[in-house]
C-alpha cells in the first residue's frame, strides 16, 4: 500500500504548495512547461518542498523518455546503460534524466554527463540540498539554470494535510475524520517547511486513531504531538545549513540584535553543536567587540568554560550569557582590521628589514654589528613614554590601528593623544 505521501503527490502545477515564485501564474517553471522547451534545470532548496514532484511534472508533461537516478546510490554503470538507449525508437524525443540528490556524485560522475549534456541527447533535471556553487561541477552549472526552492509555509502545509486528510476519508468510505485546528497547526508547524514530514505525521496520526461508535476519527492537538517527531532543524555539520546558521549567529550578535541571535544560538543547541558555539563566540569576542570591550573575551572564555564543563542541557545558561554579553556589548572591529591590514601588506608589499635599534641585542658582538645600539627604554622617561621609529623604512607612516568610535577607544585614544603631543 503507497504512503500517503505518494497518494497526495500532486500531479500538475496547480496542485502543488508554496514555490509561487517559481510555479506561480506567469513564473519562470511554469512558463518553461508551458512553452515545452524544458532545459538543463538545478532544483536547490530543503528537503520536503517539492522539488522532486515539480521535476516529475515537467518531465512527464514533456515529450521525452524520462529517467529516474538517485546520486546517493547510482553509478557510473548507471549512467551507461543511460546512454546505451539514446538514439533508439524509445528515446527518438530525447531523454530526460531526473537525478536526486546529485551533490552526492563526484566530479567524475558529474563529469560522464557533459557530452550528452552538450548535444542535448541528455536534458538534466537534478535537485540538492546543498548549495550547488559549492557542491556541483563548475561545467555542470554553466550548461544549466539553478531554481533555489524555498521552505514551504504553515498555511500552504495545511492545506496540504487538508488534502490528505480528504484523501484518507475517501478510502476508509464509511468513516468520518475530523481534525482540530490547532493540531493541523501543530503539524504544519513542527514540520519546519517540510510538506512531507508533516504529511507522514498525519498518516501515523490517522492509522494510529481508532473511530468512535459514531464512525467518527478525531485527531486532538495531543494525538498530533504523540505523532510527530521532534521538531528536525535543517542541520548538517558538513552541509550549507551548518554554515548559514553560524553566519545569521554571528551578523546577529555583530548587528547587536539580541533575539535573533538568542534565535540562532537555540538552533545551535538544538542541533547539540557545543564545540562549534564556544568557539564562533570566541571568534566573535576578538572579531567584532574587540577594544571597544577588551573585557568581553575573558568572560567569554569562563561562559564557554563553564559550558564545556557542564554539558548539554545545563551548557545552555552560561552560553545564552555570552550570547547577551556579545550582543548588548559595544561594537569595534579595529583589532581586526588592523591585523588584516598588516597582513595583506606582507602578501603585497616589500617590507624591509627592521630597523637595527630594535634587532635582538643580547649576546656578544651585537653592538659591533650595530644591533640595539640606538634604542631608547621607554620606561625611562617620563609617562613610560618616548618617539623612536619601530616600522621598517618602507612602511614608515604606515597605519593599521585606528581607533573606533566607541568610549573605551575614546579614552584610548584621548591619553594617547596627550603623552604624545607633549
Amino acid at each position: 500500500m503507497n504512503p500517503l505521501a505518494d497518494k497526495i503527490r500532486p500531479r500538475n502545477l496547480e496542485e502543488v504548495v508554496g514555490q509561487q515564485h517559481l510555479i506561480g501564474p506567469n513564473r519562470i517553471l511554469n512558463r518553461i512547461l508551458k512553452s515545452g522547451c524544458i532545459t538543463n534545470m538545478i532544483f536547490y532548496g530543503p528537503p520536503g518542498v517539492g522539488k522532486t514532484t515539480i521535476a516529475r511534472i515537467i518531465a512527464e508533461k514533456s515529450n521525452k523518455r524520462l529517467y529516474k537516478l538517485n546520486a546517493t546510490t547510482a553509478s557510473l554503470k548507471d549512467i551507461e546503460d543511460i546512454t546505451k538507449d539514446l538514439n533508439t525508437l524509445m528515446t527518438s524525443d530525447g531523454v530526460i534524466l531526473y537525478l536526486d540528490e546529485i551533490q552526492n556524485f563526484n566530479k567524475r560522475q558529474q563529469q560522464s554527463l557533459l557530452q550528452y549534456m552538450e548535444d542535448g541527447s541528455i536534458t538534466l533535471i537534478a535537485s540538492t540540498t546543498e548549495n550547488p556553487y559549492h557542491y556541483i561541477y563548475k561545467a555542470i552549472l554553466s550548461r544549466s539554470t539553478i531554481f533555489e526552492f524555498k521552505p514551504v509555509t504553515n498555511e500552504d502545509i495545511k492545506a496540504a494535510l487538508k488534502r490528505g486528510t480528504a484523501i484518507c476519508e475517501k478510502e476508509f468510505k464509511d468513516i468520518k475524520i475530523n481534525i482540530d485546528n490547532d493540531a493541523y497547526a501543530y503539524l504544519s508547524g513542527c514540520s519546519n517547511g517540510d510538506v512531507r514530514k508533516a504529511i507522514n505525521a498525519l498518516e501515523i496520526a490517522i492509522k494510529s486513531t481508532m473511530p468512535d461508535e459514531n464512525a467518527v476519527l478525531h485527531i486532538d492537538l495531543e494525538t498530533a504531538k504523540e505523532c510527530s517527531q521532534s521538531k528536525v532543524i535543517n542541520y548538517d555539520s558538513d552541509g550549507d545549513s551548518h554554515y548559514d546558521i553560524i553566519s545569521a549567529f554571528q551578523k546577529s550578535i555583530r548587528g547587536s540584535d539580541c533575539d535573533a541571535a538568542i534565535h540562532y544560538l537555540a538552533r545551535l543547541i538544538k542541533a547539540d553543536d557545543l564545540q562549534i558555539i564556544c568557539r564562533r563566540l570566541l571568534v566573535i569576542a576578538c572579531e567584532d567587540i574587540g577594544m571597544a570591550y577588551p573585557q568581553a573575551i575573558s568572560i567569554v572564555k569562563n561562559c564557554v568554560d563553564s559550558a564545556m564543563q557542564l554539558g548539554f542541557p545545563e551548557a545552555r545558561f552560561p552560553l545564552s550569557e555570552a550570547v547577551l554579553v556579545l550582543a548588548t556589548a559595544p561594537k569595534s572591529n579595529s583589532a581586526t582590521t588592523a591585523i588584516d591590514m598588516a597582513l595583506s601588506d606582507l602578501e603585497t608589499k616589500n617590507i624591509g628589514d627592521i630597523p637595527l635599534h630594535l634587532k635582538d641585542a643580547h649576546y656578544s658582538g651585537a653592538k659591533k654589528m650595530g644591533r640595539g645600539v640606538e634604542y631608547k627604554f621607554p620606561h625611562a622617561y617620563k609617562n613610560h613614554y618616548v618617539a623612536q621609529q619601530y616600522l621598517p623604512d618602507n612602511l614608515l607612516g604606515r597605519k593599521y590601528y585606528v581607533s573606533g568610535d566607541n568610549k573605551n577607544e575614546r579614552i584610548i585614544a584621548e591619553y594617547w593623544n596627550k603623552i604624545k603631543n607633549n
